[in-house]
């Protein structure tokens, strides 16, 4: 059976540079294209201000520009009726309240609800205090009322918003292994290296393990450890080399990553991550110690495609046993690699996607169909 093309209106959060918006949408798009997907993106934020948003101070000139970001976004938006999908990643517009998604739902709009993290729970902005005082928890829940479909990130955050009354799917991350190279083969010819992948707002979670790492540097003097993406991080007794992150640089960090750590804290917010980091881990044929929370359980066979730690002591032991063997660190690395290209490539999560799109659309009801109520 032939498809009907389809228009599609993405609506991110961020530029490609954004993790978030570049896992959740940008990946997708050129295999979505050749399924018969027309696909249009807007980005609320633009380069400058996504660079400018997360560094400290200049309260006046984000909000600027801010202002700016939400007059581009209501000129694209203005045109919702030209679309079979208007696809939400995040949402709309940030710290505004529904009444635009309930003012296109309510004119036929069928809107799709994407996010991979737990924005119900409101953490506080470490570079934006306004931001905090301004974000409202209760909006997310609003949505998952208002969008004919909630893509979640995790089973988590799926039964969340079912929970409160969505139609919810998972729909997990894809890698793209194209992208990624694998790993040279393990070995011990030269210093093994411990990384960690990330950003300054989830960089301060290395404290957790602070302990095991200062423990292990002491162990192993000869041992490399390298952090991207963490800002001017630092940790007394561990000798990091730190740079800032890039995608071309994270694909020449991970080439000399051996171990890759994840900690997370033990709440709620924690349960509802939705794996990246592990997963690039994996991807990439660097070996993943990750804390045994939430959906890393689910990603990774313990022992066999990674470590899930709940304690120091296992930390500490998951750690030091592939620094002492490289013949293990090699099985785990090819074996992570592989569950990466079967379960997470990102042609088979647009055809996911698209399927999902066809099904909604078939079952959705518009206000004509209601009789215009």
């Amino acid at each position: 059976m032939t498809r009907r093309p389809l228009k599609v209106l993405f609506l991110t959060r961020y530029p490609h540079a954004g993790a978030s918006s570049r896992y959740r949408v940008y990946q997708y798009l050129p295999h979505l294209e050749a399924l018969g997907v027309r696909c249009d993106v807007q980005s609320f934020m633009d380069a400058v201000m996504y660079r400018r948003f997360f560094s400290p101070g200049g309260t006046v000139a984000k909000a600027w520009l801010m202002l700016k970001a939400f007059a581009r976004r209501l000129r694209v938006v203005a045109r919702f009726r030209d679309y079979d999908i208007i696809y939400l990643q995040r949402e709309l517009l940030p710290f505004a309240p529904l009444w635009l998604e309930r003012y296109m739902k309510n004119r036929g709009a069928v809107l799709f609800f994407d996010y991979d993290d737990a924005l119900f729970i409101n953490k506080p902005s470490r570079f934006n205090p306004i931001a905090t005082l301004l974000r409202s928890p209760d909006k997310t829940f609003g949505m998952f009322r208002l969008a004919s479909c909630v893509v979640a990130g995790n089973d988590w955050l799926r039964d969340t918003a079912a929970s409160h009354g969505a139609f919810a799917v998972t729909l997990e991350v894809a890698e793209d292994t194209d992208r990624i190279a694998m790993h040279l083969p393990h070995c011990n010819d030269q210093p093994v290296t411990v990384g960690w992948l990330g950003s300054t707002s989830t960089v301060k979670y290395l404290r957790l393990i602070e302990p095991v790492l200062r423990r292990i540097a002491d162990e192993y003097p000869t041992l490399r450890f390298e952090l991207m993406g963490g800002g001017d991080f630092d940790m007394q007794g561990v000798p990091w080399t730190l740079s800032t992150w890039s995608l071309e640089g994270e694909l020449e960090a991970l080439s000399r990553f051996d171990i890759g750590l994840m900690p997370l804290p033990d709440e709620e917010w924690a349960r509802g991550k939705s794996g990246g980091k592990a997963r690039t881990y994996m991807a990439a044929g660097v070996v993943p110690v990750c804390a045994a929370i939430g959906y890393n359980r689910e990603l990774i066979d313990n022992a066999r495609t990674g470590y899930l730690c709940s304690d120091l002591n296992e930390w500490y032991a998951a750690i030091t046993s592939l620094i002492n063997d490289a013949d293990l660190r090699q099985q785990m690395a090819v074996q992570a690699r592989a569950e990466v290209v079967a379960r997470f490539s990102p042609s088979q999560q647009a055809a996911r996607m698209r399927a999902l799109f066809d099904d909604v659309l078939a079952n959705v009801k518009t206000p004509a169909a209601r009789g215009g109520q």
